[in-house]
């Protein structure tokens, strides 16, 4: 636990951690405002019990003086008046501390989600396949929250709370030492014995947690997002008791977490009241005058009843805290993600890209325990050529493209760009080469303007761009044909526009985008015949500077280009024109 709390230590900002100095002098206040708190009861029950003694004792003359006071009677207004403000001074400061530690805590906690979000974008593309998304999703929208409540919260309310004991001990040794130490020792002792016990029960349901939070999301994930077929299929149980298996234990875990954390206050506080009791028998039978020991007997009370809840909220804290330990653990490992060399710098100038795109040798596998995806690419792409590459799933076009756009470095090989090889090093510098059209176009719920210009702020969109790149993917009159026009919204995922035109503003992006590379990865496979046709229009209407690489699943969709390659088994199976191979398919 010590090494998680050192390591989450390094990932609090400089300003987070100025910030925590000034609580930690707020923490010293409000300590010393409880001190105040039980040191004006003394006074104030002594005047309630015995005003003549107060009056005449040494260390109250100077405050009789300069009062005017001429009687005892008169000290119980100053007196009441001096304890009632101690009481409200210390309400406010415990008032200002919980506020303090909850709005710190709450800001370090959008500082990890930040940092977690930021770190996981920057990541290279081989480690987002390797990842159920569901990890990501719950480590920034829910575990940097868990470890906000579960160990930034409860550290400060630990903190806070020791300051706090000390204080009322210090206070509390000055009137009763024996008394004093006694007591916080010995439920001290019982809460020591409790963390013992059930240390390996907490442990235990931290792991449960952290497990069940992502099969939560991933449960959410694969319902929601498969909608369409759950409602089709009728499959709505199915998915909801994937659901209630991986919800209910999660709630489970963490009541039990809380009933633990819990369970010694009663028991503490009965004991409290025992040895008040017990306390005040003792003073009134040594003393022999029960009215002189009213004044200890409440510095006492009051110190225990600040004291006892003190060491309840320590224990508390400390049991979310190991409860909390396995959130932690995963939300470190994402906010110890490393940031590439270029995070930070300013853009590249992009690499020159006036011939051809070469790939030597190329050989890719995802990992060492994996079959080989690619082996022996050997291919040349001139550039404003329009590619096309075919092949059975699983032949390896996909992850042959993802080397090219520059996603993927190849295990053996090399991709070059007029004979300059590609790194991790330089690898921006020809991205900012590409744009690319996925099969299924990502639309933000926002509108035209702002799905073709994705990605630019938009006091920065180029009107004049957005409406060129939309004529040159022919999806101008729809969009003037809308009563907002560019304006117009497209619903979430697009689904106020036809898949054709959901397409097409995917190629309006790309040219938006001016790139001179544009990738098009089986990007009308899910298209009618109709609507592919008219989306393969405008893309081979796509002018000759611009190097076009289309992946497709059918053959007849690569009539527009001048080379197709086919691959089998990670393997080029045969490079040629679109007749040429068409030829070779029917005569095979």
């Amino acid at each position: 636990m010590k090494s998680s709390l050192l390591n989450l230590w390094t990932h609090i900002t400089s300003r987070r951690r100025k910030q925590l100095a000034w609580l930690f002098l707020l923490m010293v206040l409000a300590s010393f405002a409880e001190v105040l708190t039980i040191g004006a009861i003394l006074p104030f029950l002594a005047v309630l019990t015995s005003p003549e003694q107060l009056f005449e004792h040494a260390l109250a003359q100077p405050v009789i003086q300069m009062l005017n006071i001429v009687e005892p009677q008169q000290l119980l207004l100053p007196l009441t008046i001096a304890f009632s403000l101690a009481a409200l001074l210390s309400g406010a400061m415990r008032l200002i501390l919980l506020w303090a530690q909850t709005r710190l805590s709450h800001a370090v906690g959008a500082d990890l989600s930040f940092s977690i979000y930021q770190r996981t974008l920057y990541q290279p593309y081989s480690i987002h396949v390797a990842r159920n998304s569901s990890e990501v999703i719950a480590g920034v929208s829910q575990k940097a929250n868990e470890v906000v409540h579960l160990t930034v919260l409860p550290m400060l309310v630990i903190l806070s709370s020791s300051f706090m004991m000390l204080a009322i001990l210090i206070t509390l040794f000055s009137i009763q030492p024996t008394i004093a130490i006694s007591a916080f020792v010995g439920f001290s002792s019982l809460y020591v014995a409790i963390i013992s016990l059930t240390k390996k029960t907490v442990i235990r349901n931290s792991d449960t947690a952290a497990y069940k939070q992502n099969q939560v999301i991933k449960a959410l994930q694969e319902g929601l997002g498969g909608i369409r077929d759950v409602l089709i299929d009728g499959t709505q149980e199915v998915y909801c008791k994937v659901f209630r298996s991986a919800d209910l234990p999660l709630r489970r875990s963490r009541a039990n977490i809380q009933i633990i954390g819990g369970i010694p206050r009663f028991g503490i506080e009965a004991l409290g009241m025992v040895l008040i009791a017990g306390l005040a028998f003792s003073l009134a039978g040594s003393e022999g005058e029960f009215a002189n020991t009213i004044p200890v007997l409440g510095a006492l009370a009051l110190g225990a009843q600040r004291l006892l809840p003190a060491l309840q909220q320590s224990y508390f804290n400390l049991t979310l805290i190991r409860g909390g330990q396995s959130q932690l653990r995963d939300a470190l490992k994402l906010l110890e993600q490393p940031f590439p060399e270029h995070k930070g710098k300013a853009l590249p100038q992009p690499i020159p890209f006036n011939h051809s795109i070469e790939l030597e040798k190329i050989a890719f596998r995802y990992c060492q325990q994996t079959p080989w995806v690619l082996q022996g690419i050997d291919l040349s792409i001139n550039k404003g050529s329009h590619v096309g590459f075919i092949g059975t799933t699983g032949s390896g076009k996909s992850t042959l493209i993802d080397i090219v756009m520059g996603l993927l470095m190849p295990n053996e090989g090399s991709l070059k760009i007029d004979g300059q090889v590609i790194t991790t090093g330089n690898h921006r510098a020809w991205q900012l080469h590409i744009a690319h059209v996925p099969q299924s176009i990502f639309l933000a719920d926002t509108t035209i303007t702002e799905n073709i210009a994705i990605g630019t702020p938009l006091k920065d969109i180029n009107m004049e761009r957005v409406r060129d790149a939309a004529e040159k993917a022919q999806i101008t009159d729809m969009i003037e044909s809308l009563d907002e026009k560019y304006n117009s919204k497209v619903g979430e995922h697009g689904v106020w526009l036809s898949g054709g035109q959901r397409q097409r503003i995917g190629i309006a992006r790309a040219l938006y985008k001016q790139a001179d590379v544009i990738v098009f990865d089986e990007a009308t496979s899910a298209l009618d015949a109709d609507t592919e046709g008219a989306v393969m229009e405008a893309i081979n209407n796509i002018s000759g500077d611009i190097t076009v690489l289309i992946i497709a699943h059918r053959l007849t969709t690569l009539k527009g280009c001048n080379q197709v390659v086919e691959l089998d088994n990670g393997k080029i199976k045969r490079i040629g024109t679109y007749l040429d191979v068409i030829k070779n398919h029917q005569t095979g």
